[in-house]
């Protein structure tokens, strides 16, 4: 007997382009040309946080001149580890940057430059920031966003014509996976919100109890779920450039999302 299918879909640059602005708050530049997960990956110590919230609801009206630690705890503001070469607690994010400088202004400058370039951001996947955990300094800020790929809509309706299951496990904060799930109709509790590599392959582990499991990502925080899912399959339709690692893992790679629906599954 053929077991139930499933296909979980990382979400930003493989279901949504990526569009994002991401500051080095030492030296003041801001720029959009490098992948924040490959950031981490240049420091063992680093961490990416992502905070659950609306930027346009939340830091956007914040005194920029405030330190982001004093912000976040201030107002309670949640967040997550998204992504890290090794386990770091979120509980312990707050403590790690107690002493640090940066500003919330140093957030709202990456949400600016995001609105600047008038991209046509459907889904606002939000903002954030990238941790040195032995320096306890914010070392990066972040604001990113994405529109839909216009193959995605035709990709997940022939899935579920073929009676496939659909899921997202994402790094990517909780509202704006809710909202994708909502674009493209799927049931929420099939959304794993900011989850990091090491989560991505316990959801694949879990699926597969039930489900022979295809997953599709395009970036590092991906690896372990392509490595240990049935079919693992790399995407490069935001064209970026992904290390040799993931590509070295992925069973197919493809460079539309369109062309998972020829792999035999």
């Amino acid at each position: 007997m053929k077991r139930t299918k499933a296909v979980v879909f990382d979400n930003s640059g493989t279901l949504i382009k990526r569009y994002r602005a991401i500051k080095d708050v030492k030296s003041g530049s801001i720029f959009d040309d490098k992948n924040s997960i490959d950031i981490v990956d240049e420091d063992i110590d680093r961490a990416l946080v992502v905070l659950q919230t609306d930027p346009s609801k939340c830091i956007n009206k914040a005194k920029p001149n405030q330190t982001i630690h004093h912000f976040l705890k201030k107002n309670h503001v949640k967040f997550d580890v998204s992504y890290s070469s090794y386990p770091v607690d979120k509980k312990e994010v707050l403590n790690i940057i107690k002493d640090d400088t940066s500003q919330v202004r140093d957030v709202q400058d990456t949400l600016d430059a995001v609105i600047k370039k008038h991209y046509n951001v459907e889904i606002c996947s939000g903002s954030g920031f990238i941790i040195n955990v032995a320096l306890g300094v914010v070392e990066f800020t972040i604001t990113a966003g994405g529109k839909i790929f216009k193959e995605v809509p035709q990709v997940i309706d022939e899935l579920k014509k073929r009676g496939i299951n659909i899921f997202i496990a994402s790094g990517d904060r909780t509202a704006s996976l809710e909202q994708l799930a909502n674009f493209i109709d799927i049931p929420k509790e099939n959304v794993f919100p900011t989850a990091d590599s090491r989560r991505k392959r316990e959801i694949i582990e879990s699926l597969k109890k039930d489900y022979m499991v295809m997953m599709v990502g395009n970036s590092s925080n991906d690896i372990l779920a392509i490595e240990e899912a049935d079919i693992g399959i790399l995407t490069l339709q935001q064209e970026e450039i992904v290390p040799k690692k993931v590509f070295d893992k992925a069973d197919f790679v493809v460079y539309n999302i369109k062309d998972i629906l020829g792999v035999d599954f």
